[in-house]
């Protein structure tokens, strides 16, 4: 199984980013998938989940309304719209994939991707 994450980057605060992170290796499908970060000197947090059925998202408080998961199942591929960047949204962003129903907890996933960063100057 790999989670190859991408489209991190260095950004101005109130811009936008699109993460991707393409799976391949399982039946992806059968899969919840979510987003974590990990910001420098802190303990990795959840920041969004998405069913692998009817497609339903769940939000860590600080995200709500301006990102947006979502999966494309013909590319096995799920997303991360994020907008109106703040510089505390500063983390290495990972996608992680978990059998069964969707999680807040990262200890409940199976499979991680390597990390892309993202950088939010003020």
């Amino acid at each position: 199984v790999q989670l190859q994450a991408s489209g991190g980057g260095l950004v101005q605060a109130g811009a936008f980013l699109r993460l991707s992170c393409a799976a391949s290796g399982l039946t992806f499908s059968t899969y919840a998938m979510g987003w974590f970060r990990q910001a420098p000197g802190k303990e990795r947090e959840f920041v969004a989940t998405i069913s692998r059925g009817p497609q339903t998202t769940y939000y860590t408080d600080s995200v709500k309304g301006r990102f947006t998961i979502s999966r494309d199942s013909a590319k096995n591929t799920v997303y991360l719209q994020m907008n109106s960047l703040k510089p505390e949204d500063t983390a290495v962003y990972y996608c992680a994939a978990r059998a069964g129903l969707s999680s807040r907890d990262a200890y409940d996933y199976d499979y991680w991707g390597q990390g892309t960063l993202v950088t939010v100057s003020s």
